[in-house]
Order: C-alpha cells, then structure tokens, then sequence
C-alpha cells in the first residue's frame, strides 16, 4: 500500500517511532475532549462558570479507581528515622485514610499535608501518593526492594494558593486568550475545553542510553512532546517522549551518581508497568529547583484534573477506624476540654481557635518560667538560672539536633519547598550555637542563633543581640508571629516521627 504524506496537523515521527504515528496523532487530535467519566456520585463543581451551555454544573470522580471488596491486606510503613510499622488496611482505603490512621497512632496532628511516598531506591525514584489513590492497589506494582514511606509535604496543594509561583509566565501558553489574569491559569488547567501549554528547555536522557540531549518540549493534554525543529511548536514538527495517562510523575534521588545527569534537578515520567528496569524511564532534568517544579506540577494538574482539586477543597470523608486502631474510652470530661479565658471576672469560653492558640503559647512561656524557678529552688548543688533553657528546646519536633548542613537542606526539599518552612539543628562550626534553616522563594538560607549574656542570664539571639530570648522555644515563638529580620515568618516546622 502505498503511504500518503502526513497531514500539518499530525506530529512527525521518524525511525521506528513512525510506526506509533496513529496513535500519536489521535492523541493530538484529542486534545481538548472530557476527561473519562464514571457513574460514581457526582460533585459540586467549584468553577460552574466552565461548563458549557448544556453540562450540568456535576463533577463525577471518573479518576477514581472502582470500589473494591473490603478485604484486608498487611502494608508495611516505613518513617524517615528508618523505623517501620505493619499496618493492616482496607482494599479500599486510599493514601489520605492511611495517613489519618498513622496520624492517630502515632499522636501529631492531623493537617492534611501527610502523605505516603513510593519509594524505589534501585530506580533512585520517588513520588507523593495523592490523596485520592488506593494504597492495595499502588502496592501491587512494586519491585521487591521498592516501600512506602510516612513524610510531610507542605508543598502539595500548595500550587492552588500560590499559583504564579510554580508557573512562570515565560513557560505557560495558550491555546486560545485566558480571559482573565494569571490567577485563571488554574481553571484553565483543570477546565478539559482548553488546553494551557508548558514549554521550555530541558534535558532529555535518550532511552536506553547514557547520553543527554537539550531539547525544547512543551507539555499538553495528551503528554510530553519534544520539537525536532528547534522551538518550532508545529503539530508536524512535535514527536512524542512519553504519555500521562499510564504513567506516574517522580523526582530523582541521585540523578548526577546514578544517571550521569546534567543538573540536580531531574525528574522522570515512568509508566507504571515498569518495575525495576531503566531503559523505559524517560528522565528529564530543568535548569533549577523552579523549572522542576513547573514541570512536575503541570504533569499533575493535567493527568488527574479537577480531582486534584476536590482533594485539596472538600473535607476527608473519615472512614470507620479498624478494630486494632480503635479510639480509646474517654471520660465524658476529657471529651469537653476547651479553652478557657479566666482574666476577667468571670471565665468564658475561647472559640476563635487563633486565640486559643496566642492564649497556649502565653501559658507555656508562664509554666517554663514557673519551672526554672522550681528546678533552682530545688536543687541541692548550685544551678545556673539558664539550664532548662538551654535544653528545653530539645523537646521540640523542629529541633533536629546534630546534622549536617546538607542533611538540614534535603529535609526542607522532601517536605516542600515553601515559604516559611524551618528546622533548627546544632552548629558544625560553633557548638554553642544554633543555626535556623528556612526556606523562602524555594531557596534555603540559613541563619546563625548565638547565645549572648546579660546580668549573668544567658540568652538566645539571630540579630546580634537586639532581640533576646530566654530560650529557643520563645524565639521560634516570637519569630512565627514577626518576620523580623528573616525574609517571611516561620510558617512550617519540619518534624520526623517515629511509627
């Protein structure tokens, strides 16, 4: 049979690739149909404006997996100071439920940027779960070597409220004129009748080879595609690196040891049928930490779509608890504590949970002065006035102790880089020092904490002394109600727990 010339408006394959011409051209072609639906109960949309003339304002969770039987299946969850728990879970408990269930054993609190973590040390890979997949069912497609492991992530949905952040205006085009400004930019992504695009530059590993290319590519609806013409952003000249819809979206560990890669900040397009081999990976890397991000947000707005949404906008749906994890008898009284204000005449109750909060931190810093002066009254031997405070402060989840300078910044970049989010840590270089490493515009700076003295009492300082705490507990304190002199307050504390 003989081969007609390809239309303009199909992408151009060459090589062995032409044979998936077809395939790649109906891609193209459907660029802008709904997404898959299903008869699962239908959802308030929080964007009607989008729907056209004769669609109902409904969202239906076609993303979603079908319901399974509630059978039961040991996981195993590992957390990042190495330890592990066996968890035994519903075949329909997604990634939030088991969250929510490991929140409750192991007592922090609950707001909602738990996340599990696929973990493949042999593929250097790893991404976030999201909220709404089946964990039995992610659990099924891992290599023998490969695990979950129990992490924050501030940064998850982080992209709804920070938009122009994580898109910058030279990587974002549209196929037709938004209407409104960058803040639309969102709608756009999770509306399925238009079809912003992300482009831009990277590297691009060829598949099964150690080589890299630099490549202009752009992101659409339909996957991945790389310009065989320069930035030429013509249907005929764009050839296909990889889909969305049978893959899942990872961050590199160790792109540059493992990969040979050229920058830092590689991320890979996997296909979910790959196990433990390389040579389908499809590794990309961007120029820096805020074109990764770009890149690897976008991938997740276009593949999962308004569900994303729902799972950042509409309350976890709470399942029953099993019986091993069942919430312990309480008294009736321990069920109706609430905050309380006794300085006037009369005590009321506090309902405005930011209050709450200002009226806890006051009666801590009151029990840590009643304390100090208790411990000296005391004691037998001579104290210090300044010897809780100079420990007390190790007590705290953001307190992490002896590390290095490179484990603080990997810890910030794992549980998100956004602003506000800190850690404290011993200095390398002054053991009576501290160091506050803080993350802002998705940049870690670090600042040394030096002790100062005063009529005999020790205290704490980062501005050279003009700001003086009693112990670190009141700095973290005070600086998450002032920036002062940091960039922007402390928002975020990063914290490891023990399963």
């Amino acid at each position: 049979m003989a081969s007609t010339p390809a239309a303009s408006h199909h992408p151009q394959e060459q090589g062995p690739s032409s044979r998936r011409r077809p395939r790649d051209c109906r891609r193209l072609q459907e660029e802008g149909e709904q997404f898959r639906t299903s008869s699962l109960p239908a959802i308030p949309n929080p964007f009607p404006e989008l729907c056209g003339p004769g669609s109902p304002p409904l969202l239906t969770r076609g993303s979603l997996p079908p319901s399974q039987a509630a059978a039961k299946q040991d996981v195993k969850i590992f957390s990042e100071d190495g330890t592990s728990k066996v968890v035994e879970i519903l075949a329909d408990m997604t990634a939030r439920d088991l969250c929510q269930l490991l929140v409750y054993r192991s007592h922090c609190v609950d707001d909602n940027s738990w996340t599990l973590v696929e973990h493949h040390p042999h593929l250097g890979l790893e991404r976030y779960l999201e909220d709404h997949e089946l964990v039995v069912q992610v659990e099924s497609t891992l290599a023998s070597d490969s695990k979950f492991l129990f992490r924050k992530n501030y940064a998850k949905y982080e992209f709804f409220k920070n938009p122009t952040n994580f898109f910058p205006e030279q990587m974002v085009t549209w196929c037709q004129q938004p209407n409104g400004g960058h803040n639309q930019l969102l709608q756009n992504f999770l509306n399925c009748s238009s079809c912003p695009e992300i482009q831009g530059f990277l590297h691009v590993k060829d598949l099964g080879k150690k080589s890299w290319r630099k490549l202009y590519v752009c992101l659409r609806r339909s996957g991945l595609y790389c310009s065989t013409k320069g930035v030429s952003k013509e249907p005929r000249h764009l050839q296909l690196l990889a889909g969305l819809e049978d893959s899942s979206i990872f961050s590199l560990i160790a792109g540059r040891k493992q990969y040979c890669a050229p920058t830092d900040y590689g991320f890979c397009i996997k296909p979910n049928k790959v196990r433990s081999e390389t040579k389908e990976l499809r590794l990309l890397c961007a120029e820096d930490e805020q074109g990764r991000t770009c890149w690897m947000t976008a991938c997740r707005l276009l593949k999962y779509g308004m569900l994303l949404y729902q799972n950042y906008r509409i309350p976890p749906q709470r399942k029953p608890l099993l019986p091993s994890f069942s919430t312990p008898v309480r008294s009736v009284s321990e069920n109706s504590l609430v905050a309380m204000d006794f300085s006037g005449q009369t005590g009321r109750v506090i309902e405005n949970p930011a209050e709450a909060q200002s009226a806890a931190l006051e009666e801590g810093h009151a029990w840590r002065k009643r304390s100090t002066r208790m411990n000296i009254l005391s004691s037998q031997s001579p104290l210090q006035p300044s010897t809780l405070s100079t420990v007390i402060h190790r007590t705290q989840h953001w307190f992490h102790g002896h590390i290095s300078r490179e484990e603080s910044h990997r810890i910030i970049k794992q549980q998100g880089l956004v602003d506000g989010l800190f850690l404290l840590r011993d200095s390398q270089s002054n053991p009576k020092a501290f160091v506050l490493t803080l993350c802002h515009h998705q940049k870690i700076k670090n600042f040394q904490i030096l002790p100062c003295e005063d009529d005999g009492q020790i205290y704490f300082s980062l501005d050279d002394g003009n700001t003086k705490f009693s112990d670190l507990i009141q700095l973290v304190d005070f600086y998450q109600l002032n920036k002062g002199v940091l960039p922007c307050k402390l928002r975020h504390h990063c914290i490891r727990v023990a399963l």
